[in-house]
């Protein structure tokens, strides 16, 4: 099938904005121009840009060309991918700072969500996770101790811990992610740099060997001016079955 010539539009100018070859700051040419450029009409030019527009790459306004703006990189889930690869496949540098490694008594949400009685001890993770060299989300993460005194064998600052553990045997297969807000506490603005009560994007997931088993919990607060979530609803109906949607992940 033919990709539509708003679509082509769009995916040449967002690479070029992802590239660099057009940076934060510059102006796109003009509607006039690009109409000329792709030979296309300036409803399907301005469609090309609205698209851009609502994936936060460009400011729009009456009067004045498209401007290229420094925006969140937007993160989904197409499939179960750390942070790390994540932001290797967008292009990013991804760096973190491990606060803290300690074998503590589970209790609350966590023992819940891993199915242990309050008291089981557990391995608790904290780190601080960048997006080119700046502070874009602070990680809390809580492994069943068989799971997370893997974690005491390497160095978490050097590499993804997802990796190592799938690298040890760990199958890491699904996870369940609930996204919502919520406002930042004292360890929060401290290590992300913001106000305490500033709203920080929260997703909290839960996840699960192919059997079912969970093997971590987490909880990952988010600066909204770094990093924002892009949900893409794909039906995919087979036979005997409800359609659901499914996430995709894109690139900013």
């Amino acid at each position: 099938m033919t990709t539509p010539l708003h679509v082509r539009i769009a995916d040449e100018l967002r690479a070029q904005i992802v590239s660099g070859a057009l940076p934060v700051g510059t102006a796109l040419p003009s509607e006039a121009r690009l109409t000329e450029r792709f030979d296309a009409s300036r409803g399907t030019v301005r469609t090309a840009l609205a698209a851009l527009q609502h994936e936060g790459l460009i400011d729009r306004g009456q009067g004045r060309p498209p401007v290229v703006r420094e925006s969140a990189a937007p993160q989904s889930f197409e499939s179960f991918m750390s942070f790390t690869a994540w932001a290797q496949r967008e292009g990013h540098t991804a760096g973190q700072r491990t606060i803290e490694i300690a074998r503590r008594p589970a209790c609350g949400a966590a023992a819940e969500a891993l199915g242990l009685a309050d008291g089981t001890p557990v391995i608790e993770v904290l780190r601080l996770r960048t997006l080119d060299g700046k502070a874009a989300m602070l990680e809390r993460s809580a492994f069943p101790e068989e799971v997370g005194r893997l974690l005491f064998e390497f160095d978490p600052d050097a590499s993804s811990i997802y990796a190592h553990l799938l690298g040890r045997g760990i199958p890491l297969h699904s996870a369940r992610h609930v996204i919502d807000a919520v406002g930042a506490d004292a360890v929060d603005a401290e290590q992300l740099e913001v106000p305490v009560g500033s709203p920080l994007l929260r997703e909290r997931r839960r996840v699960l060997s192919p059997d079912g088993v969970p093997l971590e919990y987490g909880e990952d607060r988010y600066r909204p001016d770094r990093v924002t979530f892009s949900i893409n609803n794909v039906l995919s109906p087979t036979p005997g079955s409800t359609p659901e949607p499914r996430i995709l992940k894109e690139s900013s």
